[in-house]
C-alpha cells in the first residue's frame, strides 16, 4: 500500500477522525515512505563505507545478555562529550552496527558517538515496558562510567528516531535516582518523528506486536510525565510523515512549552520519516546541524 492508495470507505471512528483502517496506515510509515527499502538499504551501505574509513567501535558492555553492548565510536579528545543514539525500527528491527555511517559526523565535531545495542520487542515477548528497562540500563551505564572511555559526565547528549524517539522520551522522563543518577545528568536531546503518547498507538496494528497494558501506556507515555523533564529539547517532523507522527510531535512540542521546559521545534519540508533519518550523519543535514548545535550550547 502507499500514500496515494484509497484506504477505503470509512468505517466507525477509533482515534479522533480515524476509523481502524486509517489509524493502522498512520502508524505504518512504509504507507507514507514507498521508498523505505531504498533507504533501509543505503544505511547499510553507508555503514559498510564508514567501517572502511573510522576506527571500529569500542564495544562495551552494560549487561550480562549478549546483545547488551554499546558500539562507542571514540573522537581523538580528551574528556569529550557523549552523544548517545537509541535506533528506531517500529521496536522490531536494527542493531548498533546499522548506524555506522552516521558516526564519523560526532567523531569529526570532537564527540564520542554510543549507539545501544538493545534486544527488539519480539525478544522481549511483546514487552515494552521490560524492552524500555533495558535501554535505561544502557543510558545509566554511559551516565556511570563515561568516563572509562573519555567521555565527560557533563556533557551526555540523547538523540533517538522514531520509536527510538520514544525511547528517548522514556529516557528524558525516566525517574532517575532509581539508578543513583541526578535527574539531570542527560543535558540535552534530540528526538526525531517520535511517539509521546501511547494511547493511539495501541489501538493500532502495533498492538498486534506489543502486548500493551495501561501501565505501559502510562509509564511509557513521556507526554504525561513531564514533571521529570530536566534539560532542553529538540523535536524534529518531516512535513512527508504519517499525519499521526506530525501530530504527536507537535503536541508533545505544545506541551513541553506549556509546562516551562525549553524546546525547539524543527519541522523539515518535503523529507519522509525515514529520508529525515539520514540527515543525522550529514553536518549540513537536518537532524545532523541540530545535533551539533545541541552540544555546542
Amino acid at each position: 500500500m502507499t500514500m496515494t492508495q484509497d484506504i477505503g470507505t470509512k468505517g466507525p471512528l477509533v482515534w479522533g477522525d480515524m476509523d481502524q483502517q486509517a489509524l493502522d496506515a498512520a502508524y505504518d510509515q512504509a504507507y507514507w515512505a514507498p521508498n523505505q527499502q531504498i533507504l533501509a538499504d543505503r544505511r547499510q551501505s553507508l555503514a559498510a563505507d564508514a567501517r572502511r574509513f573510522i576506527a571500529p567501535p569500542v564495544r562495551v558492555a552494560y549487561g550480562s545478555a549478549e546483545i547488551e553492548k554499546i558500539d562507542i565510536y571514540k573522537a581523538d579528545a580528551a574528556k569529550a562529550p557523549v552523544a548517545i543514539y537509541i535506533h528506531g525500527g517500529a521496536w522490531r528491527r536494527g542493531r548498533a552496527a546499522d548506524f555506522a555511517g552516521q558516526a564519523e559526523m560526532f567523531m569529526r565535531a570532537g564527540a564520542h558517538h554510543a549507539v545501544l545495542d538493545f534486544d527488539n520487542i519480539d525478544e522481549h515477548g511483546g514487552d515494552l515496558l521490560a524492552m524500555a528497562e533495558q535501554v535505561r540500563r544502557a543510558v545509566a551505564w554511559i551516565g556511570k562510567n563515561a568516563g572509562s572511555f573519555g567521555g565527560d559526565p557533563e556533557r551526555i547528549y540523547l538523540t533517538g528516531h522514531s520509536s527510538g524517539a520514544h525511547l528517548g522520551g522514556c529516557m528524558l522522563t525516566a525517574d532517575w535516582s532509581r539508578f543513583d543518577l541526578p535527574q539531570t545528568f542527560i543535558k540535552g536531546a534530540l528526538l526525531g518523528s517520535g511517539m509521546y503518547d501511547l494511547a493511539p498507538v495501541r489501538l493500532s496494528k502495533r498492538s498486534e506486536y506489543v502486548k500493551f497494558t495501561d501501565e505501559t501506556e502510562s509509564e511509557l507515555s513521556a507526554m504525561r510525565h513531564l514533571d521529570r523533564l530536566a534539560c532542553p529539547v529538540v523535536l524534529v517532523y518531516g512535513t512527508n510523515e504519517s499525519p499521526e507522527f506530525i501530530r504527536q510531535t507537535q503536541e508533545f512540542a505544545a506541551a513541553v512549552k506549556a509546562a516551562g521546559k525549553p524546546v525547539e521545534l524543527i519541522v523539515a519540508p518535503n523529507y519522509n520519516h525515514f529520508e529525515i533519518a539520514e540527515t543525522l550523519g550529514n553536518p549540513y543535514g537536518v537532524l545532523g546541524r541540530a545535533a551539533l548545535r545541541l552540544m555546542a550550547r
